[in-house]
């Protein structure tokens, strides 16, 4: 009997775009609760706070059948002070991780809608271990920070590395780039 691996279950492509729907805004908190406080244990009931008030939440989407079907990956962007916006709160569900890129096309939509609405500088504060991706994304570190008792980076985004995007809701869509495998 031949088994299948994880990744011969994953969508074949994803949706990259601004949560509009409810089950989209839902499915981000759940993902971040998911994320957050089970897994990581940042947070002890929650990891809501004020900025989710004002806040654009963004999603990566599953497909099944061309169609969104779950919510996957997520991030949110709001703006600090006119023309400074930050992003927070960028997860991946576990099983989606090893897609690999879904992070960086979050961080792209990011920062791309936020210029389309007049962002001069984007900020982050990036936990240790994702400061390496940051990075290749052409972000720069500013300084280390301490946040729910754990390491980050407070980062800036290049924003000539982001074209402005004035709908995120259009979004995008990525295939799943599956590796090539030699028969043995």
């Amino acid at each position: 009997m031949m088994y299948q691996r994880v990744a011969d279950f994953l969508s074949p492509e994803y949706l990259i775009r601004s949560a509009t729907a409810p089950w989209e805004i839902n499915g981000a908190r759940r993902l971040r609760h998911q994320v957050f406080v089970t897994e990581q244990k940042l947070f002890d009931r929650h990891d809501r706070d004020d900025f989710d008030a004002i806040a654009t939440p963004l999603v990566a989407l599953s497909t099944l059948a061309g169609q969104a079907d779950q919510v996957v990956g997520t991030v949110r962007i709001h703006e600090e002070t006119p023309g400074t916006w930050r992003g927070s709160r960028l997860a991946v569900g576990p099983v989606h991780r090893q897609v690999g890129w879904l992070g960086a096309e979050l961080i792209r939509l990011a920062v791309s809608t936020a210029h389309g609405r007049g962002c001069t500088r984007f900020l982050a504060q990036v936990q240790m271990p994702n400061v390496r991706l940051f990075k290749r994304l052409r972000w720069q570190p500013l300084e280390e920070i301490s946040l729910h008792g754990t390491p980050h980076m407070l980062m800036q985004a290049d924003l000539s590395a982001y074209p402005a995007i004035p709908d995120p809701a259009q979004g995008w869509v990525t295939p799943l780039k599956r590796r090539r495998h030699v028969a043995a």
